[in-house]
């Protein structure tokens, strides 16, 4: 039988009530591919915080956030724990972080973390944040506790991007990485390639809740040099900072500016970039005219996709969605299984 594996949840928004509904729906599929996940903690700020060392029942959380009640109205062991409180006191094997953070401090997702991995608990989580500005200083942490560290939520979503990078292509000697690594930006290109307006095609992006109410993250390319930053320091192993990362968003593309790309057989796509010079690795955001033959000049809509350029087998390209509640909760899955795969390993 499948040991249990303990989960401790930091957030329980639209991600972390992905990661339940996966583990509630396909429980079997998850205990045959090797690992059996329970919730047995969460700590949210405005949600509630609950820990139930047996597990909590995940059916009757869902139910509960969803009908806009208090997780603290449910039966559990200890209830009103903060974030750290629950870190520091419940006993688990995973802490999940998926709580708010920016891109400018990392917080407070980035003192979870370290929390955790202090104290020997394995960590996984989906914020760029405190992967993009300290991945080097949680890594430090997690080699001298040997709890491991799984990201793979930060870049494309569930769409296994970090995982084919860093084990299936580790010695094919990426020479070059692009990708469309924000969708949001990606939707309102396609959109003003159909002839829509900057403005028109944003507001139908917020309306579908692909932009946020303040695009600027998105729009202006903050998101995706996150994405940049974490792709050069994990993948490259390099240690690129944001300021590194030459930036430019979409806000000053017109349409005639689309139609002029089409009459020259190209489009336009807000691309992350990392490549080569004398100088060393280099990594931009920018919009791209791009040739209708490049692999990443028809993925459309909301959708990203990366292309590795490497010595052995050219060109590989990777593509899917970029969020989602449950794509996103699904790369929590991946990193739990890689977390059992590796436990395993060392006995």
């Amino acid at each position: 039988m499948t040991k249990k594996m303990k989960l401790g949840l930091i957030g329980f928004g639209n991600v972390g009530q992905g990661l339940a509904s996966i583990l509630k729906d396909k429980k079997q599929l998850l205990e045959d591919s090797g690992i059996a996940p329970i919730i047995v903690a969460i700590s949210d700020p405005i949600k509630g915080s609950i820990y139930n060392p047996e597990g909590l029942d995940i059916a009757s959380l869902l139910e509960t956030v969803q009908a806009g009640k208090s997780l603290e109205d449910l039966e559990a062991t200890h209830k009103g724990w903060s974030a750290i409180e629950t870190i520091q006191n419940a006993d688990i094997d995973v802490m999940v972080e998926l709580a708010y953070t920016d891109l400018k401090t990392g917080e407070p997702a980035f003192t979870h973390m370290k929390e955790a991995l202090k104290k020997g608990v394995h960590v996984v989580t989906t914020n760029k944040g405190p992967i993009a500005l300290h991945y080097k200083k949680l890594m430090e942490v997690s080699n001298q506790t040997g709890a491991q560290l799984r990201v793979e939520g930060t870049v494309m979503s569930g769409t296994p991007t970090l995982i084919t990078a860093m084990e299936s292509l580790k010695a094919s000697n990426i020479t070059k990485i692009e990708g469309i690594l924000n969708g949001t930006t990606n939707y309102i290109l396609t959109r003003m390639n159909e002839g829509f307006a900057y403005d028109e095609a944003l507001k139908e992006a917020q309306d579908f809740g692909y932009a946020e109410a303040d695009p600027a993250g998105d729009v202006e390319g903050h998101d995706a040099a996150g994405k940049v930053v974490i792709l050069a320091n994990l993948v490259l192993n390099q240690n690129l900072e944001l300021k590194d990362v030459v930036m430019k968003g979409i806000t000053n593309i017109e349409i005639k500016d689309m139609e002029e790309a089409r009459k020259n057989n190209q489009t336009i796509k807000l691309l992350g970039r990392l490549e080569e010079s004398s100088d060393g690795w280099k990594g931009e955001v920018k919009p791209v005219k791009i040739d209708k033959e490049h692999p990443l000049a028809s993925v459309n809509g909301a959708t990203n996709a990366i292309t590795f350029t490497t010595e052995i087998l050219g060109d590989i390209t990777v593509i899917g969605p970029g969020a989602g509640r449950l794509e996103t909760g699904y790369s929590v899955i991946e990193d739990l299984i890689a977390i059992q795969k590796k436990v395993k390993q060392l006995g």
